[in-house]
């Protein structure tokens, strides 16, 4: 008999869940939704948990519930327009179609490299792709493919190189440099 009593309790568990569950599904659902729109405010408490109070929040540098309009904001990073190079004499920073510089952020799409210069050097005509590859950006490894020359600027990345010695636009140049933002 102890082995009936045991079949009766399974069976009626096995009612309860599966066969009484079915009608719940739409409370459950009830549920479900709701929690989801408090799920904006537990987000509070994860954070609570983690850091504890809200000092510890500043020491974790999280900011909650901020307006839109009190949020910090970076200034936008501005690129030279037109984007130019050149030699020692012209000084280095952001180019603007009335104050033309020579950029001091090149970087190389097609090695993904910063592009470096040196004031007062230009290039040995056989500097070639695989010493750049070796050497670059390293002044103390480029120097013996450099040599010494007042007024002109030498430039290169990864992959290419160029010497200058008077204001010229990166578009009239074979080279893929571009400005990495000021």
């Amino acid at each position: 008999m102890a082995d009936d009593i045991d079949i009766d309790d399974l069976l009626d568990e096995v009612e309860m869940k599966f066969v009484r569950g079915k009608s719940t599904d739409k409370k459950n659902a009830a549920v479900k939704s709701s929690r989801k729109k408090s799920d904006d405010y537990d987000i509070d408490k994860v954070l609570d948990d983690i850091c504890g109070d809200t000092d510890q929040l500043e020491k974790c540098n999280i900011v909650r519930n901020v307006p839109s309009n009190l949020s910090t904001s970076r200034p936008k990073p501005s690129k030279c327009f037109p984007l130019c190079i050149g030699g020692s004499s012209l000084a280095l920073g952001k180019s603007t179609s009335v104050n033309k510089r020579s950029c001091d952020t090149l970087r190389c799409t097609s090695c993904d490299f910063r592009v470096v210069s040196f004031n007062d050097f230009q290039w040995h005509k056989d500097t070639d792709y695989l010493f750049l590859r070796n050497n670059a950006p390293d002044f103390d490894r480029l120097k013996p493919k450099l040599k010494s020359k007042q007024g002109s600027r030498s430039y290169c990345c990864q992959c290419c190189h160029k010497t200058m010695d008077s204001l010229t636009e990166i578009r009239d140049l074979p080279v893929k440099w571009v400005c990495g933002n000021h």
